[in-house]
């Protein structure tokens, strides 16, 4: 070849040619777009969530059932002591079932104890968080718009790939069997 840096441009214009030909898009460039403004798009997003607070739970008083122990105790022994003969076990046990009850009575009951209970339970609740942003750039003397992931800051990075349109498909006759 004797020269080649001609072949070279040759090439490169064939494959131009190509290419608008074929309606392939060409070398895509990178550009510098101005924000104009970017707004944050708001969502409510629900958030579950733990609660918990305490409460006063107030429970009457239970017995120790130190009353119906000494008033068995009791019972017993005063219808052991009444009862003579044969009628000493029945009034022993008379005296036992007595006792117990009256000694329970007398016994009363205890004051209530207040005691603090933990509750817990779920809570949902909503919060706005930002789900993308709504951006206005200008290029080229046009102003665009974009939903984007992240604020892009005062200038935008794009990429412009320009498409070369094919040429109009050639006049010519239909193939056999087609209406004309």
């Amino acid at each position: 070849m004797k020269h080649p840096v001609k072949f070279a441009r040759l090439a490169g214009a064939a494959a131009c040619c190509v290419a608008m030909l074929t309606g392939l898009p060409a070398q895509a460039q990178q550009e510098m777009a101005r924000v104009i403004s970017s707004t944050p798009v708001m969502q409510q997003v629900p958030v579950s969530r733990q609660v918990c607070q305490d409460e006063a739970v107030t429970r009457s008083g239970q017995k120790s059932g130190a009353g119906a122990l000494m008033g068995t105790l009791a019972g017993g022994a005063l219808g052991n002591a009444i009862g003579e003969g044969s009628g000493k076990a029945a009034a022993t046990v008379l005296g036992l079932f007595g006792g117990a009850i009256l000694g329970n009575s007398i016994e009363g009951e205890a004051p209530p104890e207040t005691q603090m209970v933990r509750r817990c339970y779920p809570q949902t609740v909503y919060e706005s968080r930002v789900s993308g942003y709504h951006v206005v750039y200008e290029f080229g003397g046009k102003q665009y718009s974009a939903q984007m992931p992240s604020d892009p800051g005062q200038y935008l990075q794009l990429q412009i790939t320009p498409i070369v349109p094919r040429p109009p498909a050639a006049a010519g006759y239909a193939p056999a069997g087609y209406p004309r």
